[in-house]
């Protein structure tokens, strides 16, 4: 409560009272996993949430919000004592909860769609577990290891990213950062170690930059004195940086930057002019999201510059409003306004809300909205103006047809090329920021979107209206096409159904889709809604389930849930026998160059391991003639295509900072693919490195272990065996 008074803003602090002292009473001797009592969690959730400066209504729900689902009080005992709004509120975070579904990435999918839903009428519903959720993963050391994976993935998949969807970049960096942290500490230690080696010629250089900017602003006739504040870039967001896109800590030019808040938009650009007369800029890297802001409603104007020091840095400037709008994204709305507005940019702000019901309406794959959410907000945007100059905001790599679509349904479902920056361009251009695209429309009134469309757009906006046209006026050519397309995988996978048999065995995957029919799942096929993708995996999971596999399951093997893809000629020869499906064991890993041999599974077709297996080598020294008679020639076709495939390296090193970061800056300086790479510190001061690479051979994984034993401190580099 004390919080609350020292805030100026006008709360019914005995509402908020009796909130307390209702939830108090109901969770009674709950207690968490920290042994603490249970009301300290909705206490923090709602000082969180004063914070952000949130109304009355939301600070009792906040304190409400686990009474509904762990007590005995009802929907009605809340609205009866707290109002319908309220009790609204409590019942919608209520309903984002775990459900049990076939797997965690399509529980984690439900999920999100729940909260989607709850956000779109009353966006608070969001706020509030968001708050939650950073309680949440603050206090994590104190659950068990899978728990506290499984809460800090969804965190990092879902949460965050809405969370900056939102604008709320205060939550957004605490909880990448805490939840990364949980999810790899190796890789967090790595970027906090190598930051902190020079934590005090940093916290040095960014005072002299700050001191030098107020020096030079005070020249200025502001009609206050501009607030400059330093920052360092998050470690999730240096690591995303230096690992993910196998950048040097050196090329990340924004892991410092200063932030200068002024009054009003016209002494922004005025700062502006003074940054660039100090300091050196990047030409290239100076972004004004004042005239055009991103899509969430962030406005500011960033510019990286050089230091004297050749030190590069990234100065943001912005108003004070832009600055709340910015650290509390749509939260600034009770914290600096009295409730809802809606004449203001809020609804447009929560636009994208309503975007992602409209496309899970039609993709029929619930999944794969968390992925668009995750790629929307991962892409760098651009900017595109029209004839009229009006300006379109697009993520890099959107076409004219993303850019149809973004003006109005009807324009993209008419569109048939595009004139940019007065040139004649197809359809599948990649338009670049600040080029004026003209959008060439057909003059048929029955014109509408090609399926092969749906290859060329980057925005899922532009993709789910495609997807509503296909779906609706196309049904029969839909379903025809999703039978045809289902037969094809199953004749590729060499997985045989009969005609009788085919409803009962697509009858799982029709109910999981939540098709009314099986026609209804052939058309979402067809159109689109299902990817074809995902679905190889879930007929090879269907087969499995006919088939008995305890068998391979004795033996030791790695069951593997799709066969190798193969481009253009097949990989692997097997003696006698043609056209096979197979598949490259895991406990070895063999790739092109390797001895290997071949062990007859019992529906999975052939597995492929290395000759020195141990499974092999263990089948050879029992000499059994029922185990040795599975076991059989193949080789590596000479005439194959280059194909990618996975293995995995064990280093061994005397542990040191910067180990796990020369491992992986050798492996993409190899241009070599990495598709995991963690490190695991042991008792004797040594340290291992597991690093799961793809390859194209034999030859290229050993001269990349070479360049790997060169490393200081290594000991050694060898193929790892599970």
């Amino acid at each position: 409560m004390e919080k609350i008074v020292e805030t100026d803003k006008n709360y019914n602090t005995q509402k908020i009272r009796a909130a307390f002292e209702f939830a108090n009473k109901a969770h009674g001797d709950q207690k968490r996993s920290s042994g603490e009592p249970y009301i300290v969690h909705p206490l923090s959730v709602a000082s969180i949430l004063v914070d952000l400066g949130m109304d009355t209504d939301t600070i009792c729900a906040a304190l409400l919000h686990d009474v509904i689902e762990d007590t005995d009080y009802s929907f009605d005992d809340v609205k009866e004592m707290f109002g319908e709004t309220v009790a609204m509120l409590v019942e919608s975070v209520t309903k984002i909860t775990r459900m049990p579904y076939f797997n965690e990435k399509e529980q984690q999918a439900k999920n999100f769609m729940k909260i989607l839903l709850a956000m779109s009428h009353d966006i608070r519903v969001m706020i509030i577990k968001l708050a939650d959720r950073l309680h949440n993963i603050r206090t994590l050391d104190f659950l068990p290891q899978r728990k506290k994976l499984r809460i800090a993935e969804e965190t990092l998949k879902i949460y965050a990213p809405m969370a900056r969807q939102m604008g709320m970049y205060a939550l957004y960096d605490e909880m990448v950062d805490t939840a990364f942290k949980h999810m790899d500490w190796f890789a967090y230690s790595e970027v906090e170690h190598m930051m902190h080696l020079k934590k005090e010629k940093r916290e040095e250089f960014i005072e002299s930059i700050i001191e030098r900017l107020h020096k030079e602003l005070e020249k200025c006739n502001f009609k206050e004195k501009p607030e400059i504040y330093g920052r360092v870039k998050s470690i999730y967001g240096i690591y995303n940086k230096v690992y993910k896109k196998h950048k040097q800590i050196e090329e990340v030019f924004d892991k410092y930057a200063v932030r200068v808040i002024v009054n009003d938009i016209n002494e922004c650009y005025s700062v502006l002019g003074v940054v660039h007369n100090i300091f050196s800029p990047f030409v290239d890297r100076f972004k004004d999201y004042i005239a055009v802001p991103k899509s969430n409603g962030y406005r500011s104007l960033h510019t990286t510059v050089m230091s004297r020091e050749s030190i590069p840095f990234e100065v943001q400037i912005r108003t004070k409003e832009m600055h709340a709008s910015a650290e509390y994204g749509v939260a600034a709305h009770w914290k600096y306004k009295e409730g809802i507005q809606k004449t203001d940019d809020l609804v447009e702000r929560m636009e994208w809300v309503r975007t992602m019901i409209e496309n899970q309406q039609v993709s029929d794959d619930v999944e794969e909205i968390v992925s668009v959410l995750n790629e929307d907000i991962a892409k760098e945007e651009i900017v595109v103006l029209s004839p009229k100059a009006d300006y379109y905001p697009l993520p890099k790599g959107a076409t004219p047809l993303d850019f149809a679509y973004r003006i109005h349904t009807n324009v993209g479902h008419s569109a048939v090329g595009a004139i940019v920056n007065g040139r004649i361009v197809p359809l599948d251009y990649e338009l670049k920021t600040g080029e004026v695209c003209n959008i060439l429309r057909s003059k048929d009134p029955n014109k509408g979107p090609s399926r092969e469309w749906l290859k060329i757009v980057v925005t899922n906006h532009a993709r789910t209206k495609i997807r509503t046209w296909l779906k609706k006026e196309c049904r029969e050519e839909n379903i025809m096409r999703g039978k045809t397309s289902i037969e094809q995988e199953l004749r590729r996978l060499r997985i045989v159904v009969s005609a009788e048999e085919m409803d009962e065995f697509l009858n799982d995957m029709v109910r999981k889709y939540l098709s009314p029919s099986l026609d209804d799942f052939y058309a979402s096929i067809g159109y689109g809604g299902i990817s074809m993708q995902k679905m190889t995996a879930r007929l090879i999971e269907r087969f499995n389930k006919r088939i008995d596999k305890t068998e391979s399951a004795e033996e030791g093997f790695v069951p593997i849930t799709a066969p190798v893809k193969n481009t253009g000629s097949n990989c692997i020869t097997i003696d006698k026998i043609d056209d096979v499906v197979y598949k490259l064991a895991k406990c070895c890993s063999p790739v092109p160059g390797d001895d290997i041999i071949g062990f007859i599974t019992r529906g999975h077709g052939i597995s492929i391991h290395s000759k020195n297996c141990v499974n092999y080598v263990s089948a050879v020294k029992r000499n059994s003639p029922e185990d040795m008679e599975r076991w059989m020639e193949v080789r590596w076709t000479d005439n194959a295509q280059p194909v990618k495939l996975s293995t995995n390296i064990e280093v061994m090193a005397v542990d040191r900072v910067g180990l796990l970061f020369d491992v992986a800056r050798v492996i993409s300086e190899s241009h070599v693919f990495i598709e995991n790479l963690n490190s695991r510190h042991l008792k004797n001061g040594n340290a291992v490195v597991d690093a799961s690479v793809q390859v194209d051979d034999v030859e290229q994984l050993n001269a990349l272990m070479n360049k790997i034993r060169k490393q200081k401190g290594v000991i050694s580099v060898d193929r790892a065996r599970k």
